[in-house]
């Protein structure tokens, strides 16, 4: 106990010694701490005014950028109108660049017509010039018809032509004017048909694009249509003939031509039932003809070499097809009951195996067609047989004393037959199957064949056997009991 209250106040100082440096430390710790956080202060200040500065200068280069992309906005709207401008511009000077263009093709299509009509003119005062020399101190004689030769691209055809109607029409040059009808403007047709005096020539000119009904049809049969209207509106309408007859550039004709057309013009102005008179036969080939003054009505228009009347042409010109006006011709709707006068014997050739058909049938029905060659008095022979009201008695007469046989084996029974026969067919399909057998035009337009008169096709056979195809109502239509 001695020695533990000796060494209290030993302990005491101890103690208290322990307790100073525990203090100390505490406030070196203490003033660690301050330090520390005094730096973390001032880190945290540091980090704010970087991060002031930061957003200043974001907030700087967002001002700038939007500045800079404002401007090139701009720019470029000014550059986009300025394109624009400039492709409206563009577009207007190519406008007006095709608007002219168009005028000047117009303009020199306009020229090239005027010069064609000046041509057309100077050439109708040239004639009328030589005309009215040549018929000064004459008396005026009323032309039995008007003849046109309907040309366009064969010069060579044409000029045979022309030579062959020019060797029979002196004596008769007064009473059949003759004219060239030039559809197109072909310099060698216009240089072949100025080159004889003896023609009138007319140019039709249309530079408007034919638009076909159908996809795939030639054009060509527009513009023959075309052309057939307007040559004959100009012989009719503005020429003032009654009667024309039209020919093509690839017709030779018969040395009777012009007597057999004066002939039968009479026919037309008395009986109105014949709607035409035309010098072709389609059955016309050497082996089906004999009589070179047989005349027969038919229902068929063969076409060819034909005339019509200013009447008739009245009645159709309002009406004329666009294309096809043969075929349009030998509808039942466009005849209207009437017939068409055709000759036995052809009084005119086909020589053209080229042209707008390519030679359709040539070698078998148009290379052997007979042209008459033997003269034929036209003026002395009576031909009122062929009015309306005679010819079914005359006819029918023939008809029925032909020999009736049967379709079977008829090109031998016909053989063994002296004299007339007739074959009557049941329908299309049974005619085509004889008109086969015997070698004759099988074909067929809105109910009639080729060459038929109330269902009758007639031809001769070896010798001057006439054979009649009949139908079966032609016996009752034509009288026949």
């Amino acid at each position: 106990r001695a020695c533990s209250w000796a060494a209290a106040p030993a302990c005491s100082l101890t103690q208290h010694h322990h307790h100073l440096l525990s203090w100390k430390r505490t406030i070196a710790m203490a003033g660690k701490l301050a330090l520390f956080m005094a730096g973390i202060q001032r880190t945290l200040c540091d980090v704010r005014a970087l991060l002031v500065v930061g957003a200043v200068f974001f907030v700087f280069v967002q001002v700038r950028l939007f500045a800079t992309q404002s401007e090139f906005a701009d720019r470029i709207a000014m550059a986009v109108e300025a394109e624009n401008h400039c492709t409206s511009q563009m577009r207007l000077l190519i406008d007006q660049i095709s608007s002219q263009t168009g005028k000047i093709v117009g303009l020199e299509e306009e020229k090239h017509q005027l010069e064609e009509k000046c041509q057309q003119l100077n050439t109708f005062i040239h004639e009328l010039q030589r005309r009215l020399s040549s018929n000064s101190g004459t008396a005026i004689q009323e032309p039995v018809a008007a003849v046109v030769v309907m040309a366009c691209n064969r010069p060579d055809y044409l000029e045979r032509t022309i030579k062959s109607i020019l060797q029979y029409h002196g004596a008769v040059a007064s009473k059949f004017p003759l004219f060239i009808s030039q559809d197109g403007t072909h310099t060698g047709v216009r240089e072949k048909a100025l080159n004889f005096h003896q023609f009138n020539y007319m140019q039709h000119l249309d530079f408007t694009p034919v638009k076909t009904d159908r996809p795939g049809e030639m054009i060509a049969y527009y513009k023959i249509a075309d052309h057939y209207k307007w040559a004959l509106t100009q012989l009719f309408n503005e020429r003032g003939f009654q009667r024309v007859i039209i020919l093509e550039d690839d017709m030779e004709i018969a040395p009777d031509f012009f007597e057999y057309f004066e002939a039968t013009a009479d026919l037309l102005e008395k009986d109105r039932s014949i709607i035409a008179v035309s010098s072709w036969n389609d059955n016309g080939q050497r082996q089906f003809v004999q009589d070179h003054e047989a005349l027969y009505r038919s229902d068929f228009f063969p076409g060819l070499g034909w005339m019509l009347t200013k009447t008739v042409w009245d009645e159709l010109s309002p009406k004329w097809p666009r294309a096809y006006w043969d075929d349009w011709l030998r509808l039942n709707e466009t005849r209207k009951g009437r017939q068409f006068i055709r000759p036995e014997i052809c009084r005119n050739y086909n020589f053209g195996e080229h042209g707008s058909s390519f030679g359709q049938f040539f070698k078998q029905y148009l290379e052997p067609i007979k042209i008459n060659s033997v003269p034929v008095q036209w003026k002395s022979k009576d031909l009122s047989y062929l009015l309306k009201e005679n010819y079914d008695r005359y006819f029918g007469a023939l008809v029925s004393k032909a020999v009736p046989i049967s379709g079977k084996g008829a090109i031998e029974k016909a053989y063994n037959i002296d004299g007339d026969v007739r074959i009557e067919y049941a329908d299309q399909n049974d005619f085509e199957t004889l008109a086969q057998q015997f070698g004759v035009f099988k074909e067929w337009k809105d109910g009639v064949p080729r060459t038929a008169y109330k269902g009758v096709v007639m031809f001769r056979w070896q010798t001057s056997r006439r054979v009649f195809l009949v139908s079966p109502i032609s016996l009752q239509q034509l009288g026949i009991n």
